[in-house]
């Protein structure tokens, strides 16, 4: 087994620079959510340069690009990357910055999509020795959950024709060390729903409030109210995040509106407890607005649903990236988080395990969260998570076929 793990870790780091340059390329010419097409066009092109048995383009009317590496038996795994940036400013000053105005690939998608080109070279230049199938999944849409990037290609059977027995992803990570791989059995991360709320009152001359019903007024109340749902109403010990992000209202300071407008997000671990907030919500919204004598429209938008590792595969994991890279680098987390992914889409069909690679690297300034205008990758990182989704997928066909 050792020969063919460090093959594996020679040949990612032998393409480094090429993964690097690939990065660098998607980096500097982002695209949101649906409009992956640059992205998906170069993606499609290396796999057919790499000899990829199958290139499936624009897989169910989408950008994704789907490849299919073909082994020797009948039993097949997923590696799976999004492609999609987001709408902001890039501010690092790094040559490679995006060239499009207000779009950046802040959450390291680009990181993703170079390491999983990475791994399908390695696979391919291997592929005499794969026990099975490797299905690549390059997927648009994360970012937006309005086009539902995996929740679609889920539906569109991505997971099929071969049948899928695991899935595995990997996200880079700035609050882990450069090169420090994580993860956790079960519960990982949250769902991520959104709600949009619209106050209605009766619009008045500021100095006559009496002859109006103030939406403003009745929009604080009901904030307010809203933020006692998780102290007040969940278990304590059932992580839960209620928050309002947008509010809007209002035309001129002496002029009582007709209506605020606000959207909100809700994260929860808990499938039950994720069912019973909107039902709340709206109650507390329909108690409020009645004593003031407002009116409201209310719409609660289910989004992805939690992360949940499952355990066979993560226990795989921890066991083959301890084999790869050696147990100080391979850490339990210990603590779910409650930011949002639609890798948990894959992982309501079949079992698989999402993965944290870290990048933080203080030397190089490389410390930035996600989505901040100043995010960075440690690009040394770069062949390690190639190596790691290779020998992963080599390994789980090896010992399941």
């Amino acid at each position: 087994m050792g020969d063919i793990k460090e093959e594996i870790k020679d040949l990612a780091e032998s393409i480094k620079d090429q993964i690097v340059q690939w990065r660098r390329r998607i980096h500097m010419y982002p695209e949101i959510s649906s409009e992956e097409y640059r992205t998906s066009e170069f993606v499609a092109e290396k796999l057919e340069e790499f000899g990829v048995d199958k290139v499936i383009r624009n897989f169910g009317g989408t950008t994704a690009v789907v490849g299919i590496i073909k082994g020797q038996e009948d039993i097949t795994v997923a590696l799976r990357a999004d492609m999609d940036a987001l709408p902001m400013e890039e501010k690092t000053g790094k040559e490679y910055s995006s060239k499009i105005k207000g779009v950046m690939h802040s959450c390291g998608h680009d990181a993703h999509t170079a390491m999983l080109l990475g791994a399908a070279k390695v696979l391919v230049q291997i592929k005499d020795k794969l026990k099975g199938n490797v299905k690549l999944i390059f997927q648009p849409c994360e970012e937006r959950q309005d086009c539902r990037g995996a929740r679609t290609l889920v539906q569109k059977g991505v997971l099929k024709d071969p049948d899928v027995s695991a899935i595995f992803g990997l996200h880079v990570f700035p609050e882990l060390p450069a090169g420090v791989f994580g993860t956790k059995e079960g519960h990982f991360l949250a769902s991520s729903d959104v709600f949009r709320i619209k106050i209605i009152g009766k619009g008045t001359h500021a100095s006559r409030p009496h002859k109006g019903v103030d939406p403003v007024l009745v929009s604080a109340q009901v904030i307010n109210a809203l933020h006692h749902i998780v102290s007040r109403k969940v278990d304590p010990l059932h992580p839960a995040v209620l928050t309002i992000g947008k509010i809007k209202g209002g035309f001129a300071e002496n002029i009582i509106p007709e209506v605020v407008e606000m959207e909100g997000t809700v994260r929860t671990l808990s499938l039950d407890l994720r069912d019973m907030i909107p039902v709340w919500i709206e109650d507390t919204i329909k108690g409020v607005t009645s004593a003031y004598g407002a009116r409201y429209e209310f719409s609660f938008k289910e989004g992805n649903p939690p992360v949940i590792n499952d355990r066979l595969t993560t226990r795989f994991t921890f066991s083959m990236l301890k084999d790869l890279f050696g147990d100080d680098r391979v850490v339990e987390l210990e603590n779910p988080t409650m930011g949002g992914e639609d890798f948990s889409e894959y992982l309501m069909k079949v079992p698989g395990t999402f993965i944290r690679l870290g990048i933080r690297n203080e030397k190089k300034g490389i410390t930035a969260p996600l989505h901040s205008p100043l995010f960075d990758v440690d690009e040394d990182v770069l062949p390690d998570g190639s190596s790691a989704l290779a020998y992963l997928a080599y390994r789980w066909l090896e010992e399941h076929s």
